[in-house]
């Protein structure tokens, strides 16, 4: 895989990356809230290594917002609350601004039931699921993230768009020390990838994008279409993408993945109907919390003590879903956020657009 020149990724620390992304959002017509979650949920993403659904899409969300996509200043409401149930009406907010906003009420729900499940209607792109399944586990409970997008993923053995890349997201607290987190496309890479490799000059892998034609290819600009999770038997991953369109689509009334505008346009006034589904559940509501906790530590001390393979390369040990995550934020918030030359043009464009200075030097 061709290697991207270390020269034409800059850093940019994360605090000044944060305040930079707020001003933006509110310069280009997002209320306090939707420019905090925005940011936030971008943030999330780039601090565990997620550049794909990082501050990346800020150029992104700053043109739905100014052409009306997206309801900058939503009036969210929840309706069909019985028990542990809620709907969302998110008024075509930012996704991000809607899923935070349903997790803190799905968690509300199974603090007091022991499960909270919110389906979310008229919602947006949402960037990286596991920021909301975290928010749950930070909490002390286990949350469940899912959402469908726009067609980009064929079904196996397919050769049409039919699935988006449809992610799950499952974070579960760890007695004193990070959640293990699992945040993962039900394709075999995520389309925001596909266009970040292309703006670093990289490589595709082997057989997880197609062209027009349906033919493999690992060029980023050929790129029409992804292959669903499991290569030889991505059968497997059509079928975990089906699984979120249930939940994220059919349960919320919301479109289908075949009917959704494209993320990129070429219409980016019209809202796009997206849906979402989140979950929360109270480990003490099943079990006492000494011993779930003292379970989790068990499975992950096992977990990371078993026999590394011979030929594992540099690999240590086994890690758990969320442990590479947790090195990387801790070198990203040291030494800052790597930022590919399209988004340093973009935050350049919206520096010169808005007045506001840039989060890193400006150079040539």
């Amino acid at each position: 895989m061709t290697k991207p020149q270390s020269a034409a990724v800059i850093l940019a620390p994360l605090e000044a990356m944060a305040d930079y992304s707020r001003a933006v959002l509110s310069a280009a017509g997002a209320d306090a809230e939707t420019a905090e979650a925005a940011t936030r949920a971008m943030l999330h993403a780039s601090r565990l290594g997620v550049d794909s659904h990082g501050i990346r899409l800020l150029d992104h969300y700053v043109t739905v917002i100014e052409h009306g996509r997206v309801n900058g200043c939503p009036d969210m409401r929840f309706s069909g609350e019985g028990g542990a149930v809620a709907v969302l009406d998110a008024d075509n907010a930012h996704g991000a601004r809607a899923t935070y906003h349903a997790m803190d009420k799905a968690t509300a729900l199974a603090d007091r039931f022991g499960i909270g499940a919110v389906s979310i209607r008229n919602s947006s792109h949402f960037g990286a699921a596991g920021a909301y399944a975290l928010e749950a586990a930070e909490r002390g409970f286990i949350g469940l993230t899912v959402c469908n997008s726009d067609s980009f993923v064929r079904l196996h053995d397919g050769a049409m768009r039919f699935h988006g890349t449809n992610p799950i997201a499952f974070g579960v607290p760890v007695a004193g020390t990070e959640p293990w987190l699992l945040d993962m496309a039900t394709s075999a890479i995520p389309y925001n990838r596909v266009k970040l490799y292309e703006s670093l000059g990289v490589s595709l892998p082997d057989g997880v994008a197609s062209d027009a034609q349906g033919h493999d290819t690992i060029e980023p600009r050929k790129a029409d279409m992804l292959a669903p999770l499991g290569g030889a038997f991505g059968f497997k991953g059509a079928a975990l993408a089906g699984l979120v369109e249930i939940l994220s689509a059919v349960l919320s009334g919301m479109k289908l993945s075949f009917d959704i505008l494209p993320m990129g346009g070429p219409d980016l006034s019209t809202p796009r109907g997206l849906g979402a589904f989140v979950l929360a559940l109270k480990p003490s509501a099943f079990l006492d919390q000494a011993t779930f906790d003292a379970g989790m530590t068990h499975y992950l001390k096992s977990l990371r003590q078993s026999p590394v393979r011979a030929d594992a390369g540099a690999e240590t040990h086994v890690m758990a879903p969320g442990d590479r995550e947790w090195q990387v934020a801790e070198a990203r918030e040291r030494d800052g956020i790597p930022l590919d030359p399209a988004t340093q043009e973009a935050f350049r464009r919206f520096a010169v657009a808005y007045g506001i200075a840039l989060p890193f030097a400006n150079q040539a």
